[in-house]
């Protein structure tokens, strides 16, 4: 059983009503073109819509699909001082078994296809010794903190070649895979050995401030 979780939190402050306003001319906006690529994977039994917006659960229980489930989340865990790991203990309360697969409206060039391809890698690599799965951007560059290099040594080379420096990997949100197990044992949308499943740029593309929004809709215009 392949549950897809989607939060909406409502009253996003950097980007107002980011879940739902108009998407490169997309009336529904993010939630509208998220619903109907997790839809058009076949691999995914039921979508979980977790929401305190009431815009976003008009519209999900406006889809005439039976596999749209709706969640009217409590405020308490839609507020913007919610934080990620009190939402992640309230997923076993609404999903009972099977596996989650934790995704976003802010990932719209995650596609159905995407997603397909995603179970699939993480079912074989459940039978390769990984309990989960996360996707990911590879940084592999002169990545700094405040002081100093953190994914090179200056002691070494001052400038090397980026193809030369060990990759680093950002987190890019487009989706955590794990059993319900994991879940209730862990209280962790990932396990002890999650599989770093690495995607193209334009995949991990994740919209969260008003630029990105921005960002995005041209991205979206000319992939035609």
């Amino acid at each position: 059983m392949i549950t897809a979780f989607l939060p909406c939190r409502k009253g996003s402050q950097r980007i107002p009503d980011k879940n739902v306003k108009p998407f490169a001319g997309i009336e529904g906006g993010l939630l509208k073109i998220k619903l109907d690529q997790l839809l058009a994977c076949s691999d995914i039994d039921s979508i979980l819509v977790s929401s305190n917006d009431e815009r976003v659960l008009d519209f999900a229980n406006k889809v005439n699909d039976s596999r749209v489930i709706i969640d009217n989340r409590p405020d308490y865990l839609g507020s913007s001082s919610t934080t990620t790991d009190e939402l992640i203990k309230y997923v076993p309360s609404i999903i009972n078994e099977g596996h989650v697969l934790w995704t976003h409206v802010t990932s719209p060039f995650i596609t159905e296809t995407d997603y397909a391809n995603i179970l699939t890698s993480y079912f074989n690599k459940l039978d390769s010794g990984y309990d989960s799965l996360m996707t990911v951007l590879k940084l592999q560059g002169f990545i700094w903190d405040d002081k100093k290099p953190i994914s090179y040594d200056r002691n070494d080379l001052k400038w090397p070649m980026t193809q030369n420096i060990k990759p680093l990997f950002e987190v890019d949100s487009g989706v955590f895979l794990s059993s319900v197990n994991n879940y209730k044992k862990l209280n962790d949308r990932i396990g002890l050995k999650p599989f770093l499943l690495e995607q193209p740029k334009i995949k991990s593309v994740d919209i969260d401030w008003p630029d990105d929004f921005i960002f995005a809709e041209e991205l979206w215009k000319r992939k035609g």
